[in-house]
């Protein structure tokens, strides 16, 4: 049985044929799995797990099916769902992961990650980080009613679009050197993460030895998606 690793998929009700691409794997092939691990971005935007959005509900539903039909399910809080919380993990049956993991898979050593903490060229967009992911500052946004909380996501993806088109690819991408530290300190043979949405496998070069950067895919035009089992790993593209 194969392990799968998915992120990015930015589900929103204005995209249904990514929702729909979800459901088919949660329903299909994912029912043979070993494990589903989740790497962030499942959803566009949460702005609390009291959000009633019937879009999102649907996606809920099929975790939890998944879950109860004995496969485990793992879960990576990205930069757009980073207020995923409890209510939601006991709702679906994820497991919530720190950001980095540290797994063993098929005697490899594995560090999962989002992968955003490793985009240290964008000094401005890592003090964003570290405002968002503060505690006292969730717990401020989640006193506020839902409507303030929607509409303050909206104008906060509007002010992204608009700052992420002026930036280069260099920047929106991960700093190398943090990377190797990253390899190094956790003394992990492959780093896999998403959120850049540059699929690829890199390897890395530590002077000593060579490990690998798996780069997982959106799933805006097609799905993005690893699979691992006793004979290796793949990256592959999930056809629509």
């Amino acid at each position: 049985m194969a392990t799968l690793f998915i992120s990015d998929l930015h589900l929103d009700a204005k995209r249904p044929d990514i929702g729909d691409q979800l459901l088919a794997l949660l329903e299909g092939e994912a029912r043979d799995a070993n494990t589903l691990y989740i790497l962030g971005d499942l959803f566009e935007s949460w702005v609390g797990d009291d959000d009633p959005n019937e879009h999102y509900a649907a996606i809920k539903s099929a975790i939890r099916d998944l879950v109860d039909s004995g496969v485990p399910v793992y879960f990576m809080h990205g930069n757009r769902d980073f207020m995923i919380g409890a209510d939601f993990a006991n709702e679906t049956g994820v497991q919530i992961l720190p950001d980095p993991t540290r797994i063993k898979l098929h005697g490899a050593s594995v560090l999962l990650s989002h992968g955003d903490a490793l985009c240290t060229d964008d000094v401005e967009y890592q003090q964003i980080r570290a405002m968002v992911r503060n505690p006292e500052w969730q717990a401020m946004m989640l006193s506020k009613p839902l409507e303030e909380r929607l509409a303050f996501a909206a104008h906060a993806r509007a002010q992204s679009m608009e700052r992420n088109a002026s930036l280069s690819e260099e920047i929106m991408d991960v700093n190398q050197g943090d990377v190797d530290n990253l390899i190094t300190e956790h003394g992990v043979d492959i780093l896999l993460h998403g959120h850049t949405h540059r699929p690829y496998v890199h390897d890395v070069d530590l002077g000593d030895r060579t490990a690998k950067r798996i780069v997982l895919g959106d799933w805006y035009e097609q799905g993005s998606i690893v699979r691992w089992d006793e004979n290796g790993y793949s990256l592959d593209v999930m056809a629509r």
